[in-house]
C-alpha cells in the first residue's frame, strides 16, 4: 500500500536493561510457545552472532572425529556409553561439536543406504548393557545415520549444539591431507563407482541439510575442512578469486551456501579459507585474506556466513611467526591480522576458529595455545577445539582414556592439565562460573554448572555478565550518558533501568520533501531496507533501542532512507511514530510464524 505523504516526528521514551538490547528482550512475552525444534538457530550481524531474540550467543566447543574415518562412527563408542559420553561434554562446558564426516558417508545416506558402524559393539545383555541406544527394536545394530539421529537426540538432550564438517570427500582416516572438495571417488553402498564432483558435493550436503531443516540441534554445515594445495595428491590448488575456475574455492562455497539457505535458511554456513593467496602463505584451511577483495556473498545476503580458519603451533608445523620471543602483537602483525583476525576486528563477519589445539610441552606450543586462548576470549571469536579423542597423532585429545563398567557406567578420564588450559575459553558467568548453552529450553548438562541461553539472560547478565569480552560484560555495552542522550537511571525491586530519551525529530515544514518526508511502498517490519523481514532486523532494531546515537537503523546519509526505516519499525502504526520492544515483539512472531505479515501495520 501507499503510505501517506507526511512529516516524521520520533521522539522514543524506552525502558531497556542496562546490560544489553537482549537483557530487555526477554522480558517480552510472546502469543506462542516457542518450537523446540526451531527456537535455536543462530545469525549475523557484524562479527557477532544472535539467537531469535537479539540475544548475542558465543560458540565454545570441540571437535569429535569418526564419521569422516572408514569406521563411520564416532570414535571411542568402542569403549564408552554414547549417553555417558555426550553427558560429560556437556558438563564440562562445550556447548557445540564440530562433528567431521565425509562426502561418501552422506552420499549412501542419501541413497538411503547407510554404511554399518564399524569397531562399535553395542550390546543388551542385562549383565552388560552397552551402548544400547545404538541397537534397534529388532535387535539389529543401528547403522551410521541411524547413530547420527541419535547422537543428535542425545546432544538436545544435554543442551548441546552441533555442525559437521565435510572433512574429506570420501572415508578415509587420512582424507584431511587432499585439500579439494571434488576428484576422489568411491564405491557407493549401491554398487555404482562415484566420483566426487563439486555437484556431487554441493548435492550431498543439501541433501541432509534438507532432511534436518526442522532440527535446530543441527545449526551448521562446515563446507569443506582445510581447502589447500596439492600436497595429498590434488591436482591443482585451491584458490580464492572471482573466476568460474573449477579450483576457486571461494565460488564453489558461495554456489554451495546458496543452495543450502534455498533448502534451510536458518542454517550457519561456516567457510574456511585456502593455504595459499597472492603469494601469502597460511595454515590448511587458514587463509582468509581474499575476503576483504571477495568475500561469499549468498543471495539472501550474509546474515548466516561465518568464516572459519584453522590455527595451530609449532609441534604441528614450525612457522617463521614462531621463530622469535612471539607475543599475542607479534603473531598479529605476523600472521594472525592480515591472515584473519582483521575479519572480526573490522566488524566484517564472525569467526569461528574451527580447528586449535595441540600438545602441552611446557614451551612454545603451550605458550601459542594460551596466547590464541586469550585472543579469542577478548576479541570474542567462536572456536571448536581440536579435539576430544585422543587418537589425534599430532594434537591428542582432551580425553586420556575412557573405560566402561556396567555397573558403573562409563567413566571419561579427562586430560586435567589440557582442559584446565582449554576452560577458560568456554562461555561462562563471570562470578558463578556458570557454563552457557545455546539452548533456550535445555541447560548445559545435568551436574549443575550449565545453564540455557535464556536464563542467563534473564537471570545473570544484570548481575555478573561472562566472559563473553574482556571486561566481562556482554556486548553491545550499556548506554552512557552524552551530549545527545540522556539517561535517567532508575532502581527498582525487579531490576535496574535506564530510561533514556532519544529525539529524532523532523519539524520543519519549509524544508524540501526530499528531507523531510517519505512517500512509496511502505514494508512493516523491514528494519533494514533490504526488502525481507527477517531475524536481522530485530537486531537491528533492539541495538537501536539501545542507543539511537552508537547503533543506526540504515548506514545511508540519505534522509528519505532513514525516514523510511523509522517508519517501517513502527509496526504498531498508532499514528504516535514510537519505536518501542511492542514493534520488535511484532516482528519476532512474524518471524517465529505466530503472526503473519498483515498483523503488521495494525
Amino acid at each position: 500500500m501507499k503510505f501517506k505523504k507526511k512529516l516524521i516526528s520520533v521522539a522514543a521514551l524506552m525502558a531497556v536493561a542496562v546490560t544489553s538490547i537482549a537483557s530487555a528482550f526477554t522480558g517480552t512475552t510472546f502469543s506462542a510457545e516457542a518450537d523446540d525444534c526451531n527456537d535455536d538457530w543462530l545469525h549475523a550481524s557484524g562479527s557477532r552472532l544472535y539467537d531469535k531474540d537479539g540475544n548475542e550467543v558465543w560458540l565454545t566447543g570441540a571437535n569429535w572425529f569418526g564419521y569422516n574415518c572408514t569406521e563411520c562412527a564416532l570414535h571411542y563408542l568402542w569403549s564408552g556409553d554414547i549417553d555417558d559420553l555426550v553427558c560429560s561434554i556437556a558438563d564440562h562446558g562445550i556447548n557445540v561439536l564440530r562433528i567431521p564426516v565425509s562426502t561418501e558417508l552422506l552420499y549412501n545416506w542419501m541413497i538411503g543406504d547407510p554404511d554399518p558402524m564399524q569397531s562399535v559393539n553395542p550390546n543388551d545383555d542385562p549383565y552388560y548393557p552397552f551402548n544400547v541406544d545404538l541397537i534397534n527394536e529388532d535387535g539389529s545394530v543401528m547403522n551410521s545415520h541411524e547413530s547420527f539421529d541419535v547422537l543428535l537426540a542425545k546432544c538436545k538432550k544435554y543442551g548441546i549444539k552441533v555442525f559437521i564438517d565435510i572433512h574429506s570427500p570420501e572415508s578415509n582416516n587420512s582424507g584431511h591431507n587432499y585439500g579439494l572438495w571434488y576428484g576422489k571417488s568411491f564405491t557407493g553402498r549401491d554398487g555404482k563407482e562415484v566420483t566426487v564432483t563439486t555437484e556431487v558435493w554441493q548435492e550431498t550436503l543439501v541433501w541432509i541439510a534438507d532432511y534436518y531443516k526442522n532440527d535446530d540441534t543441527l545449526i551448521g554445515y562446515d563446507l569443506k575442512n582445510e581447502p589447500h594445495s596439492t600436497y595429498g595428491g590434488a591436482p591443482v590448488d585451491a584458490i580464492w578469486d572471482t573466476s568460474d575456475a573449477e579450483n576457486n574455492w571461494r565460488k564453489a562455497a558461495e554456489d554451495c551456501a546458496n543452495a543450502i539457505l534455498a533448502k534451510n535458511p536458518n542454517a550457519l554456513i561456516f567457510i574456511e579459507g585456502v593455504e595459499g593467496y597472492n603469494g601469502y602463505g597460511a595454515w590448511w584451511g587458514g587463509n582468509l585474506r581474499g575476503v576483504a577483495d571477495c568475500p561469499v556473498v549468498p543471495d539472501s545476503g550474509t546474515s548466516q556466513i561465518v568464516y572459519s580458519p584453522h590455527d595451530y603451533g609449532p609441534i604441528v608445523s614450525d612457522q617463521t611467526w614462531f621463530n622469535k620471543d612471539f607475543t599475542e602483537q607479534t603473531l598479529l602483525d605476523d600472521y594472525w591480522y592480515d591472515t584473519w583476525a582483521y575479519i572480526n576486528d573490522q566488524d566484517i563477519a564472525p569467526l569461528l576458529i574451527g580447528e586449535w589445539g595441540g600438545r602441552l610441552d611446557g614451551g612454545d606450543n603451550e605458550k601459542w595455545m594460551k596466547l590464541l586462548r586469550d585472543y579469542m576470549i577478548k576479541n570474542h571469536i567462536n572456536h571448536t577445539f581440536w579435539c576430544l579423542n585422543d587418537d589425534s597423532g599430532d594434537t591428542g585429545g582432551l580425553w586420556k582414556d575412557i573405560q566402561y563398567n556396567p555397573t558403573t557406567g562409563t567413566t571419561v578420564n579427562w586430560d586435567a592439565e589440557k582442559y584446565d588450559l582449554f576452560e577458560p575459553s568456554l562461555w561462562q558467568t563471570s562470578e558463578t562460573g556458570k557454563y552457557i548453552g545455546l539452548d533456550h529450553q535445555t541447560p548445559l548438562g545435568v551436574n549443575g554448572t550449565g545453564i540455557t541461553v535464556a536464563d542467563y539472560y534473564e537471570n545473570y547478565a544484570s548481575s555478573e555478565g561472562s566472559n563473553l569480552d574482556s571486561d566481562g560484560s556482554v556486548d553491545p555495552k550499556p548506554v552512557e550518558t552524552t551530549a545527545a542522550t540522556t539517561a535517567d537511571t532508575t532502581t527498582t525491586s525487579a531490576t535496574t533501568v535506564t530510561s533514556v530519551t532519544t529525539d529524532v525529530s523532523v519539524t520543519d515544514a519549509t524544508e524540501e520533501s526530499a528531507d523531510t518526508s517519505v512517500e512509496g511502498e511502505l514494508k512493516y517490519g523491514d528494519v533494514n531496507l533490504d526488502d525481507a523481514i527477517s531475524s536481522t532486523d530485530v537486531v537491528v532494531l533492539n541495538k537501536y533501542l539501545l542507543s539511537a546515537s552508537e547503533y543506526e537503523l540504515v548506514h545511508d546519509d540519505n534522509d528519505r532512507a532513514y525516514l523510511q526505516a523509522n517508519c517501517n519499525c513502527d509496526v504498531d502504526d498508532k499514528g504516535e511514530a514510537i519505536i518501542d520492544l511492542t514493534d520488535s515483539s511484532m516482528i519476532v512472531n512474524v518471524i517465529l510464524g505466530v503472526s503473519d505479515e498483515s498483523s503488521l501495520g495494525k
